[in-house]
C-alpha cells in the first residue's frame, strides 16, 4: 500500500474532510432511499394508496438487503480505514476480497429465502386483503434485484474508504435517475402498474453494481486477486463486526415495521381510521424518517476514513475535534428535520398522493407523534457509526440494540394498549429520550479514553530528542 494515498486525511482541515467525504456518502444514502420513495410517488399518484400499502408491505425485504449490504461493505470500509492508517496492504486486500464474496453468498441465500417464504413474509408485515394483490405482484418482481442491490450498496461503502467518495455517489445517482425515469413510463405509458415500478427499480440497481464492479479494477488503496477473495475465517472476524452496528440500525426498521404493520392493522381496525389508513401512512412517514437517518449515518459514515485512519496514525486529538464537528452537525439536521415534521407535515404527506379526510388527520398526526424527538434518533445513529468507525463494535451495537429493539418494540406493544392506534406512535419518542441518557454516557467515556491516549502519546513524544514532537505538534495538545 502506498502510505501516502490518504495522508492527507491526517493534515487537511476537519471540516473540509467532513465535506468531502460526508456530501457523496448522503447523497449516496439518499439516493438508496429514494429509489422506494419515488415508487411511492408514482404509485400512489397512478395506481392510489392500497398500492402505497402494498409497497409499504415489501419494503422490509430491501431493508434487510440493505443491512447485509452494510453490514459487509460497512464494517470492510471501518477496517480498510484502519489498514491504510497502519500501512498495511495485505489485510486492505484481504479484507475487501472477502467482502466482495460475503456479498455475493450472502445476497444468493436471502434472495432464496425471500422466494420461499414470499406468502409468509407478505403476511408478517401487514398485508391485508385489500392491498394483497399488490403486494404480491412488487414482490415478485423487486426480489430479483436483490443481489444486485446488495453489491452495489456494499460496494459503496468499500469505494468511499478507498478515497473516492463522488464516484460512489455518481453510481448511486445514476441508478436512481433511470429509476426516476422508467417509473412513469412502465406505470402510466405501458400501464404495467405494480410491475412497472419493480422492473424500474432493479433496472436502476443493476447498473449501480456494475458500476461497483466496475471500480474494482482501478481501486487505490486495493487489489483484487483470486487469493484475496479467498474466505479467509480470521479476516471475516475482524471486519464483520465492525458492521453490526450498521446492520441493526437497518434490522431495526425491519423489525419496527413488523410490529408497528401488525400493530397498525390490529388496532386500526378498531378505531375510526380503519386498517389501511394507518398502515400507509405510518409506512409513509418511516419512508421520510429514512430520509433524516441517510442525512444523519451520511455525515458519520461518510468520516469514517477519516476517523479510522486517524485513529489508526495515533492523532487521538484530531480524532475528539472531528467528533465534535460531527455532533454539531447532527444537532443542526436533527432540529431542521424536526421544524419541518412539525410545521408541514400535510405538505410533505401530499407528495405521496392527494387524500382527505381521516387519511390527512391521522398523516398529520404521525409526523407530529412519531417524529417528535428526531434530533435524538440523530445523535444516537452517528455516534454509533462513530464508535464503529473506531472499532468498537460492542459499544455501537449496544446503542442500537437499545433505542431499536429494547425499547421500541417493547414500547409500540404496550402503549397502543393504553392509547389505541395513536400509541403507536409514541413509541419512537419515548425510546429517544430514554436512549439518549445512554448516548450521553458513552460519549464522555470515548472522549475520556481519546483524552486520556493523547496525554499518553504527548508523554512518549516528550521523552524523545523533541525533533518528532516539533513536527508533530498536535500530538502534544491536549
Amino acid at each position: 500500500m502506498n502510505q501516502n494515498v490518504n495522508s492527507y486525511l491526517a493534515e487537511e482541515k476537519i471540516g473540509k474532510l467532513i465535506l468531502k467525504f460526508s456530501i457523496p456518502c448522503i447523497m449516496s444514502l439518499l439516493v438508496s432511499a429514494l429509489y422506494n420513495i419515488v415508487d411511492q410517488i408514482f404509485i400512489g399518484r397512478g395506481i392510489g394508496y392500497l398500492g402505497n400499502g402494498a409497497t409499504n408491505v415489501v419494503f422490509p425485504i430491501t431493508i434487510i438487503s440493505l443491512a447485509i449490504a452494510l453490514m459487509i461493505g460497512d464494517g470492510a470500509a471501518a477496517y480498510l480505514s484502519l489498514c491504510q492508517g497502519r500501512n498495511d496492504g495485505k489485510s486492505a486486500n484481504k479484507c475487501v476480497g472477502n467482502a466482495v464474496f460475503l456479498m455475493i453468498l450472502f445476497s444468493l441465500i436471502i434472495t432464496a429465502i425471500f422466494s420461499i417464504f414470499k406468502i409468509q413474509i407478505l403476511n408478517a408485515f401487514g398485508a391485508t386483503e385489500n392491498n394483497y394483490t399488490y403486494a404480491i405482484e412488487y414482490f415478485n418482481y423487486i426480489v430479483i434485484g436483490i443481489p444486485f442491490f446488495v453489491f452495489g450498496n456494499g460496494l459503496n461503502s468499500i469505494i468511499r474508504a478507498d478515497g473516492s467518495p463522488k464516484f460512489a455517489m455518481i453510481t448511486t445517482l445514476v441508478g436512481c435517475v433511470i429509476n426516476i425515469i422508467l417509473d412513469p413510463v412502465a406505470i402510466f405509458g405501458l400501464d404495467m402498474g405494480m410491475k412497472g415500478a419493480a422492473i424500474a427499480t432493479i433496472t436502476g440497481q443493476i447498473v449501480t453494481a456494475l458500476c461497483g464492479i466496475i471500480y474494482l479494477r482501478k481501486a487505490k488503496s486495493f487489489k483484487i486477486t483470486l487469493d484475496s477473495i479467498r474466505p479467509d475465517t480470521s479476516v471475516i472476524l475482524k471486519f464483520v463486526p465492525l458492521g453490526i452496528s450498521s446492520f441493526l440500525t437497518q434490522i431495526s426498521i425491519v423489525v419496527i415495521m413488523g410490529v408497528m404493520n401488525n400493530i397498525l392493522v390490529t388496532y386500526g381496525a378498531r378505531s375510526k381510521y380503519g386498517a389501511d389508513i394507518p398502515l400507509t401512512v405510518v409506512g409513509i412517514v418511516m419512508k421520510v424518517f429514512q430520509i433524516v437517518v441517510s442525512i444523519c449515518i451520511g455525515i458519520a459514515a461518510g468520516s469514517q476514513p477519516v476517523i479510522g485512519y486517524n485513529y489508526g496514525a495515533a492523532k487521538y486529538s484530531r480524532v475528539r475535534k472531528i467528533f465534535y464537528t460531527i455532533v454539531k452537525a447532527e444537532t443542526i439536521v436533527g432540529l431542521v428535520a424536526m421544524f419541518l415534521f412539525e410545521v408541514f407535515p400535510l405538505q410533505i404527506t401530499s407528495i405521496f398522493g392527494s387524500e382527505d379526510g381521516l387519511y390527512n388527520e391521522f398523516a398529520v398526526l404521525a409526523f407530529r407523534y412519531f417524529l417528535s424527538m428526531i434530533v435524538l434518533t440523530c445523535l444516537q445513529k452517528s455516534i454509533s457509526v462513530f464508535l464503529q468507525a473506531l472499532g468498537k463494535p460492542i459499544m455501537a451495537m449496544g446503542l442500537s440494540l437499545l433505542r431499536d429493539f429494547v425499547l421500541s418494540v417493547p414500547f409500540a406493544i404496550v402503549l397502543p394498549m393504553f392509547f389505541g392506534v395513536e400509541g403507536a406512535l409514541y413509541s419512537a419518542p419515548a425510546a429517544d429520550l430514554i436512549t439518549m441518557v445512554a448516548v450521553v454516557i458513552m460519549s464522555k467515556m470515548m472522549l475520556k479514553e481519546l483524552k486520556d491516549k493523547s496525554v499518553e502519546e504527548s508523554k512518549a513524544f516528550a521523552k524523545t530528542d523533541g525533533a518528532f514532537g516539533k513536527q508533530n505538534p498536535e500530538l502534544l495538545i491536549n
